[in-house]
């Protein structure tokens, strides 16, 4: 399954686990507020619509910080902004363990979500730009798979931080570990290179003083510009519904103690690191297009079966794996896709929009569920959300170009 990575160069290899190691940190940050959002409404006496409020204002912070660091990373370099986005979201992660009322922390997360909307735009190009065509598509699904492996850690630090600490300090412990992947920038700096392409453009750019956010809407990517960016809402919002209310919905509606929740989330974060390494051979043989729509109409089944029909705890704890094995298969392709749409000179402005302005129009599901909540249960809130986020996927991918085997050229600079 992983002979592609026996047949990359040794400074493919290097690009790859920086990569990896940035994602799935990322991840343990991000990860983190869905868990601990129980007691943070507790902590600060706030209702579901404020906590969702949270995970909102943090995706709508790090939708500007993707697409500005996306687009700064065409000038300064990918390896130059990976580090500053690495260091950004850990610092402001540490800092919000300390807030001492809602409309701190929730300041704090904003400006913590606008780097880690960087880091993917910036480390997914790199990456693109590093590896080979042929493999592209695994190599970079391989690398969204790091998102499990910090899931996972989030999920660890959860069960051991509420075991070890009351409630209301628990939470905190588990923000204040969030300083840890300021580590990687010591691994960044020594071992990965800018890509030789994204040099040369970097070159032509510096004539040209300043950030031109709007060149991806000219002529001849307006079309793409637009119908990725939809694509990107629709991916994220269905995400952005399971990873901030899962964990919740286990809890409050299911009445799974902390170690029983962490045991379901488990299988669903094994079956995401599945989906994301079987995705990447399915893009590469089988082209983006069919590939995504395949996956997200499976996920959207998985997801109405999981939260909209009567199950045990058992039937439950089965479909875990599915739902989190083709909800793993979209994010998973994005890297890739996104970053065939563009030109280098201007590959992560594009790719840093389509991934975040998705973000800014999901940035209201997890608000909207916390909402329909109150009107009806919490688990069929996340799946009306969750559906309607995943079919404009499926609409979306089918109207833009097939994008398989594209090689990147080094004079096209956009």
């Amino acid at each position: 399954m992983f002979n592609w990575y026996h047949e990359v160069t040794h400074e493919e290899r290097k690009t790859f686990w920086g990569c990896f190691g940035g994602w799935a940190l990322d991840a343990l940050d991000v990860q983190m507020l869905g868990l601990i959002i129980p007691a943070v409404i507790v902590a600060f006496g706030i209702t579901k619509t404020q906590a969702g409020l949270i995970s909102s204002v943090t995706l709508f912070s790090g939708a500007f910080g993707g697409w500005f660091l996306g687009a700064y990373s065409d000038r300064i370099g990918r390896v130059k902004a990976l580090q500053i986005t690495i260091l950004w979201f850990s610092i402001f992660t540490f800092l919000s363990a300390f807030a001492q009322n809602y409309w701190q922390f929730i300041v704090l997360k904003a400006i913590q979500g606008f780097g880690f909307g960087g880091e993917w735009a910036a480390g997914s190009v790199l990456l693109a730009e590093i590896i080979r065509s042929e493999h592209r598509g695994k190599a970079m699904s391989a690398t969204q798979s790091a998102w499990s492996v910090g899931w996972g850690a989030a999920v660890l630090l959860y069960a051991a931080s509420f075991s070890l600490f009351s409630p209301e300090i628990a939470w905190r412990v588990m923000l204040a570990v969030g300083l840890l992947p300021a580590l990687l920038i010591v691994y960044v700096r020594r071992h990965i290179k800018e890509p030789r392409m994204a040099e040369l453009a970097k070159e032509k750019l510096a004539k040209e003083p300043g950030i031109h956010l709007l060149d991806i809407f000219n002529r001849k990517t307006l079309r793409v510009t637009i119908i990725g960016g939809f694509m990107g809402m629709g991916a994220h919002g269905g995400y952005a519904v399971l990873s901030t209310w899962l964990a919740t919905f286990l809890k409050t509606e299911r009445h799974l103690s902390v170690l029983g929740t962490s045991g379901y989330l488990a299988v669903m974060i094994f079956a995401f690191w599945c989906g994301y390494i079987t995705v990447g051979y399915m893009l590469d043989k089988f082209g983006r297009r069919p590939t995504v729509t395949v996956y997200a109409v499976l996920c959207t089944a998985s997801v109405i079966v999981y939260t909209l029909i009567p199950l045990t705890n058992y039937e439950m704890l089965f479909m875990g794996f599915p739902l989190g094995f083709f909800a793993a298969g979209i994010p998973g392709s994005m890297g890739a896709l996104f970053s065939e749409l563009f030109p280098t000179g201007m590959r992560g402005n594009g790719v840093g929009f389509c991934y975040n302005f998705g973000r800014i129009l999901s940035a209201v599901f997890p608000a909207v569920v916390g909402y329909i909540a109150g009107l009806t249960s919490l688990g069929t809130s996340i799946g009306i959300m969750a559906v309607v986020g995943y079919g404009v996927v499926v609409l979306s991918v089918l109207a833009l170009p097939e994008t398989k085997g594209k090689k990147f050229e080094i004079e096209a600079l956009g």
